[in-house]
């Protein structure tokens, strides 16, 4: 068993930062990508950013704001949120790819955490 457990949303001012972790317990061989998704109101997932071995990848609109990092020790992926806008507000999820030992590599949601940025 694989077990995601977020932390780390709240409610923030414009312009202000946040930082979400995302643990990963359980029977785990490895980890693959580690990734950051999240979704609004009425507005279908998108993928916020991801890190795997060789680099990390951002949506265009949190380039520049939004830095995710890893650490392997602690099987934890985290999101650091700057410069938060309105627009930032949604359900934040981490997705992993884990390995278990004998089997093929499938992703795992976390439970979602909510970020509000508002006034």
């Amino acid at each position: 068993q694989v077990q995601l457990v977020e932390s780390g949303g709240g409610l923030v001012q414009p312009g202000g930062s946040l930082r979400l972790s995302c643990a990963a317990s359980g029977s785990i061989f490895s980890i693959n990508a580690m990734g950051w998704y999240r979704q609004a109101p009425g507005k279908q997932r998108e993928l916020v950013a991801t890190i795997i071995s060789t680099g990390r990848t951002y949506a265009d609109s949190v380039k520049g704001r939004f830095t995710i990092s890893r650490d392997n020790a602690k099987n934890t992926v985290y999101l650091q949120m700057n410069s938060l806008k309105p627009e930032d507000t949604a359900v934040y999820f981490c997705n992993v790819i884990i390995r278990q030992k004998g089997a093929l590599p499938r992703d795992y949601w976390g439970q979602g955490t909510q970020v509000t940025v508002s006034s």
